[in-house]
């Protein structure tokens, strides 16, 4: 065949093309498991770091099996509720059944739209030391937002929270991840339904005294507001169960 024909050259880059496409999807298949481990794992290790069992760079030097295990050996209850905060679903922890990601931008729709009222389920992870985890998921400045809110037994008193992003500005909005002076301002705080806002991120700093309110990052403004309706969007979502 003549190689400088335009013949060969449309069936040499139409084999490339099917090879490669081949090798991805070979490669794809196999990975694809360790891909969810790894996943939830680094989910479990968020959970974990709101709840304050140990700072999230302490569960990234663990394994995923470790990680795991501790997991399903401190963890009480993991179930699902609906609109009406009452339980409507269970999570398997032997399996350590949970929401990734995709599952949370799922359930941030049907948050939003009233029509998927009766599709909510919204996961809670409740510890054996009385503390329970809830996520919350919206959208920052470039990006996803997402994140966990852990609550003392009373339902009312943040222990702890833990925060991630696709795609914020490093040492702007990445701070909700990477900086943990601005995640240990949730420690101690409260939520109230009371208020204009459940909670607060205010951007120039929060009130003196108040109890339902934090300082927003200074130079990033929007992924602070972001961040801030995500918290409310889901904290207004779990109403019924955090304000028995």
């Amino acid at each position: 065949m003549n190689t400088n024909s335009n013949t060969y050259t449309v069936i040499y880059t139409t084999v490339v093309c099917v090879l490669v496409a081949a090798i991805l999807a070979f490669v794809s298949q196999l990975l694809g498991p360790m891909q969810q481990a790894n996943e939830k794992a680094e989910t479990i290790r968020q959970i974990l770091a709101a709840a304050q069992f140990a700072e999230k760079s302490e569960w990234d030097s663990k394994s995923n099996d470790e990680v795991l295990t501790f997991y399903k050996e401190n963890v009480e209850k993991a179930y699902t509720i609906g609109q009406d905060g009452q339980e409507n679903g269970t999570l398997d922890i032997a399996n350590v059944e949970i929401y990734k990601t995709s599952d949370l931008k799922a359930e941030n729709y049907n948050i939003k739209d009233e029509s998927k009222a009766s599709e909510i389920a919204l996961p809670v992870y409740r510890f054996k030391n009385g503390i329970s985890v809830i996520p919350i998921y919206g959208a920052g400045l470039w990006g996803a937002v997402w994140g966990y809110i852990a609550f003392e037994a009373n339902l009312n008193t943040i222990a702890g929270a833990y925060f991630d992003h696709d795609s914020e500005t490093p040492g702007l909005g990445g701070k909700i991840k990477d900086d943990p002076a601005f995640r240990a301002q949730f420690n101690g705080k409260n939520i109230d339904y009371a208020a204009e806002s459940i909670f607060a991120i205010v951007k120039g700093g929060a009130p003196e005294g108040q109890c339902n309110a934090i300082d927003a990052i200074t130079g990033a403004t929007i992924t602070s507001a972001g961040l801030n309706d995500a918290i409310n969007t889901w904290l207004e979502a779990y109403k019924n169960m955090l304000n028995r």
